[in-house]
């Protein structure tokens, strides 16, 4: 079983090619649920929606979230009544974050809605959230402290990050079936996805952090830099912020011993050849359906090489 670490666009991105290289039920993806908050009264889980449009085949190609062929009726209805309209929910979408809000109400557990929905939307890989208690993460600007869509979406994230909070996340478990996982995992991958807003707060989930270190599993992680610059989102931004080198080396350092492999795009190569853990060369960046694929590939094979 491959184990994936996952949060934001380029997760799912690579999260797709490993499910379309691997056995259907050879793979499992960890969700962040650091990003997820409670908005119109819905609860909404963007890294999980995302990661399961892509893994479904129904994500939307020129945004990167939400759904293809979405429509808007919803969002238009909101705002001609002056409603808050600054986080978009699709109409198709709006289904998904309905039917999640009244399970949780009911009393089923993240985990459970959403292994549900992924088998009800034809998906083999298995989807696990970090955690099926409540993790927030939120951030220090100029102004104080924010929740993360606050500054994702409706401050399209130009405050300045002084540090980064997880609340909620020391009186966490890991959801059901997550360490379980990580123990008996054949490779551990760590997605391009933004160390600090995907990843860590998977790792401050307690016992998860323990289970990837104590495994036996080579962990790989592909760089979400190249060329000092993020593909998407606010990666090379919040690392300068924070003091960090926003290079590939720099995320390296970030995840430190954790790792025994790191894919790098081919450029950024020289750059962090001193490093630990062992580097692979290759094109990171995902534009088609074949270089998820590609990726995949050389992440696996990474890691197969680490065995011998």
């Amino acid at each position: 079983m491959i184990i994936a670490l996952s949060g934001g666009v380029g997760g799912a991105k690579l999260a797709l090619g490993l499910s379309r290289v691997l056995p259907p039920a050879g793979l499992t993806v960890i969700a962040n649920t650091g990003d997820d908050f409670e908005h119109l009264g819905l609860s909404i889980c963007p890294d999980i929606d995302t990661l399961t449009y892509a893994l479904a085949g129904i994500d939307n190609p020129a945004t990167g979230w939400g759904r293809r062929d979405e429509t808007w009726s919803f969002m238009e209805s909101v705002k001609a009544l002056g409603g808050e309209d600054w986080f978009r929910l699709g109409d198709r979408d709006l289904a998904v974050h309905v039917e999640r809000t009244r399970r949780l109400r009911s009393g089923e557990t993240l985990s459970r809605i959403t292994a549900d929905f992924a088998a009800r939307l034809g998906i083999g890989a298995n989807i696990l959230p970090m955690s099926d208690d409540r993790v927030r993460t939120r951030v220090l600007g100029e102004q104080g402290w924010i929740d993360f869509q606050d500054y994702f979406v409706r401050q399209q994230c130009r405050p300045a990050v002084r540090a980064l909070s997880f609340e909620g996340a020391p009186a966490s478990r890991p959801a059901p079936g997550v360490v379980e996982a990580l123990r008996a995992a054949h490779a551990i991958v760590i997605c391009p996805s933004n160390p600090f807003i995907s990843i860590e707060p998977i790792l401050a989930v307690p016992g998860i952090r323990e289970a990837i270190t104590q495994s036996k599993a080579p962990v790989v992680a592909v760089s979400p830099i190249i060329g000092g610059k993020a593909v998407k989102g606010p990666t090379a931004k919040m690392m300068a912020e924070l003091g960090m080198e926003a290079t590939a080396l720099g995320v390296a350092r970030r995840y430190g011993d954790m790792l025994q492999g790191y894919v790098v795009e081919h450029e950024d190569a020289a750059g962090v050849a001193g490093i630990a853990a062992r580097v692979t060369a290759a094109k990171t960046l995902m534009l088609s359906l074949e270089d998820r694929e590609a990726l995949a590939r050389v992440v696996l094979d990474a890691a197969e090489s680490l065995r011998r």
